[in-house]
């Protein structure tokens, strides 16, 4: 434990030069442009999969910004509405955004995985859900989509053959836990919660099951306007965020007592197991937009956006932060 307290201690208190000890040194830093505005608003959330957008606080304000906002209780699309200045969206999430002309930006992809579909007996695989209750929080979120396509890609019409329950409160892991609903699609600490309580069973895995496991589950985003208008915001934001991703891959024992320390996940040992399990060192390896391709043609498949793909990728997207930024934090 005191090997632990001593490495919080020492990366507590980040600075530049610090935190690249950790993910890569980089000389030139000094040499580069502040920000062009200095606060920066990101959501506060129990999804503990998104743990690089909670530890990049310090590298945050390394980078220059110096009033870092952790806001909760805001809906699926605040960063387009503008209340959110950067955000780590599901692709599913990125693409039905971008159909719907929200304006927003994909700029990297963070880790596949993540997501784990729940079923209580005698389900035991997705084509198992025809004429079932699934319950998500909100038509259209993240969860509701990826089941969607799940379906279709096992030969279910995802529109005829389940039935889609909505919670009023939009705690749909109740309702499962309830024996409401016959299935549920969790996210992190959902389905480690669902394990300890021995509620049901895992029918599929997103980090260890095919294709999905093959794509980038959460990525980062940004609204468009601040994409635009503040380009050297946007790099050092992308770069702290991106560090943050290999500190989860480099030392999960220290990211996970972090998380618990900043009020961003109640038990410890619950954050190890989701940042252990998850492979937040793919970021360098798997291609963003052929992610976001990928759901957005299983999207167009099951009528749940209209666009093409090749449109969403050239109105929504923007590579060039992140291809400079893996030829200079490189492993």
């Amino acid at each position: 434990m005191q090997m632990r307290q001593s490495r919080r201690d020492f990366l507590a208190s980040l600075t530049a030069a610090g935190a690249a000890g950790i993910v890569g040194a980089r000389s030139s830093l000094g040499d580069e442009a502040p920000p062009e505005v200095t606060t920066i608003r990101l959501r506060k959330s129990r999804a503990i999969c998104l743990a690089p957008r909670y530890l990049a606080g310090d590298l945050l304000r390394a980078e220059g910004f110096t009033d870092v906002q952790y806001i909760p209780d805001l809906p699926f699309d605040a960063v387009a509405h503008g209340d959110l200045d950067f955000e780590l969206l599901t692709a599913s999430s990125i693409v039905s955004q971008l159909d719907a002309g929200k304006p927003i930006t994909a700029l990297a992809g963070m880790h596949p995985g993540c997501y784990e579909l729940f079923a209580h007996e005698p389900i035991r695989t997705v084509i198992d859900l025809k004429h079932r209750k699934v319950g998500v929080r909100t038509l259209d979120s993240g969860e509701h989509l990826l089941i969607a396509i799940m379906a279709r890609h096992v030969g279910l019409d995802p529109k005829a053959d389940i039935e889609w329950v909505v919670p009023a409160d939009g705690n749909a892991m109740q309702l499962y836990v309830a024996g409401e609903v016959d299935a549920f699609l969790g996210f992190p600490p959902e389905p480690q919660e669902l394990r300890v309580r021995k509620v049901g069973r895992v029918i599929l895995n997103m980090t260890t099951n095919q294709p999905w496991s093959q794509y980038f589950c959460c990525m980062a985003c940004a609204k468009r306007d601040f994409v635009r208008n503040y380009p050297v915001a946007t790099r050092r934001a992308l770069r702290a965020i991106l560090k943050a991703t290999d500190i989860c891959a480099a030392d999960p024992e220290w990211a996970a007592q972090r998380l618990v320390d900043e009020a961003f996940a109640e038990r410890y040992e619950t954050a190890l197991q989701v940042l252990t399990e998850l492979p937040y060192n793919v970021w360098r390896e798997y291609d963003p937009e052929d992610s976001l391709r990928f759901y957005a043609l299983r999207l167009h498949e099951v009528g749940m956006i209209e666009s093409s793909p090749n449109a969403l990728l050239a109105e929504g997207t923007d590579w060039r932060f992140l291809n400079e930024l893996k030829r200079e934090l490189k492993a």
